[in-house]
């Protein structure tokens, strides 16, 4: 494992060592680990959205009446039906 050493304001400090003296994390090493997993998983997750918004981008757009197009699937799909 490498090391990583960080210099941040003694207001971060005081945070980093308040979350630790809590009990949710064992050290600072421990707590900026588990920072660093969310970003990750928050990346993950904005990468997902902006595919998605690109997929329907491509898609092109319908001139037709949503309600009209979701009463058409509701009545192919009879699991849809009240």
């Amino acid at each position: 494992m490498t090391q990583l050493t960080i210099s941040m304001p003694s207001v971060l400090q005081n945070w980093v060592e308040s979350r630790i003296s809590e009990g949710a994390y064992a050290d600072a090493a421990d707590y900026l680990r588990d920072l660093v997993r969310r970003d990750q998983a928050a990346s993950a997750g904005q990468q997902w959205v902006k595919e998605m918004v690109d997929e329907g981008l491509r898609s092109g757009v319908i001139d037709r009446d949503p309600r009209d197009i979701v009463a058409e699937i509701i009545a192919e799909d009879p699991d849809l039906r009240d």
